[in-house]
């Protein structure tokens, strides 16, 4: 099979069908792209996750009688309930606040709001037992084990997976839509490779017919369609991927960055589009070769 064929007869279906070959570029990268959003959302979520989890606390407030009689949590029943949290399994350190501390670090908190931190008074903040977990996956059977222990001194606990599950339960939203969006653009891109591959045929139709009865098989007239597909996919896919550097620049990079500058996203970097990148190539290969060969088998007979 010569190759200055199969070129020629590529570039003369573009040049006959630009309209619909640029719709199908577009439509593709448009769908590459939001799909490779999906990707970069995943692989944000993911690395945030282990962020959280690696500092994921939990404080057990002490309650004012044990505190009044035991300020240092050097006595039963306060120092029974700390080296009884540190030996269970998971548990990675367990530090004693005690009331003037944590009245300090609630002023150091509300410092930028002096309407909230002018009304904090010393004594008013309780002391707790603040647990950091070496192996996240127990961070619940340690919460429910402790938390209603109220007759060894429990008077209250702080949660923070709660504050993580409503940041997840964002990411989740924001990928979820990401790939919606790229579904149903993705049923655009078939209809328009499906109906680009069509008028593509038909205005070759009187060529292929000729190359036919000289003897040329099925397969060498209908390859130059389904390259055509293949590459306007390839242009869409390139497209995206440029997309995707430049949402990295514009948005991640940008809108992200006081949430990076705290730690509390994961950054995407460039090699996380890179990694992404192959996937929408490959995607971009597969969605337009599939679509152009289907096409050809059921509506292009002769």
């Amino acid at each position: 099979m010569r190759a200055n064929f199969i070129i020629s007869e590529v570039l003369n279906g573009f040049r006959r069908n630009v309209t619909m070959t640029v719709a199908m570029v577009l439509t593709t990268a448009i769908t590459l792209g939001m799909f490779g959003g999906g990707l970069l959302v995943i692989q944000m979520a993911d690395k945030s996750q282990q962020i959280f989890l690696d500092r994921v606390e939990m404080q057990f407030f002490i309650n004012d009688a044990v505190s009044d009689a035991d300020p240092n949590c050097q006595e039963s029943p306060c120092a029974e309930l700390r080296a009884d949290i540190e030996n269970e399994p998971g548990v990675g350190s367990v530090t004693f606040i005690d009331r003037e501390e944590a009245f300090e670090a609630a002023k150091e908190t509300f410092k930028d709001n002096p309407d909230i931190a002018d009304n904090i008074r010393e004594g008013t903040i309780p002391a707790s037992l603040k647990v950091r977990m070496s192996d996240p996956t127990q961070f619940g059977a340690v919460l429910d084990k402790y938390s209603g222990a109220r007759d060894r001194g429990v008077d209250g606990v702080l949660d923070q997976r709660e504050l993580v599950q409503r940041i997840f339960s964002v990411l989740d939203g924001t990928r979820n839509a990401a790939f919606a969006v790229a579904l149903v653009l993705a049923v655009a891109a078939i209809l328009l490779i499906v109906n680009t591959v069509q008028v593509a045929a038909f205005t070759r139709r009187t060529e292929v017919s000729i190359m036919r009865l000289v003897g040329a098989t099925r397969w060498y007239t209908q390859l130059p369609f389904l390259v055509e597909a293949v590459v306007a996919a390839l242009v869409g896919a390139f497209l995206a991927i440029g997309g995707l550097f430049a949402a990295k620049v514009f948005f991640f990079d940008n809108a992200l960055r006081d949430l990076y500058g705290v730690n509390i996203l994961a950054r995407i970097g460039v090699s996380d589009v890179l990694f992404v990148s192959p996937w929408l190539i490959l995607g971009g290969i597969l969605l337009s070769g599939i679509t152009a060969y289907v096409t050809l088998r059921v509506y292009v007979r002769e």
